[in-house]
């Protein structure tokens, strides 16, 4: 399943893994009144309208910028645009296909973000 995450006048595309977890965010979008915003200096966050299962997250490796991930404990989206090592809560979604650029904007915005059918 693909996802199509707009801000700033800028499209991504992402690929979503399959599990639980990812499931029951498709089970939300359309996703039209979100709003993205810096952390940490190296990843975009966006808080969701609830809370998803934890029950595709575990420990996983290969973390890289692109990744698309859930944050348990806070209940938001992660996208990372630089290095990150996983971390307990943690669980990664998918992955943006091609450039990440767009993450590098700074500042807080609008968020959509659809099913690509």
């Amino acid at each position: 399943m693909k996802i199509r995450i707009a801000f700033a006048g800028r499209t991504m595309i992402a690929a979503l893994e399959d599990n639980s977890s990812v499931r029951d965010f498709a089970s939300m979008l359309p996703l039209h009144d979100l709003q993205i915003d810096d952390y940490a200096h190296n990843e975009k966050i966006a808080y969701l309208p609830r809370k998803l299962t934890e029950a595709g997250g575990g420990r996983f490796s290969g973390e890289r910028p692109g990744d698309v991930c859930y944050y348990a404990p806070w209940g938001n989206l992660a996208l990372f645009y630089g290095e990150y090592q996983w971390s307990r809560g943690l669980i990664r979604l998918g992955r943006i296909d091609g450039s990440f650029e767009p993450l590098l904007a700074r500042g807080k915005f609008p968020l959509q973000i659809d099913i690509i059918r």
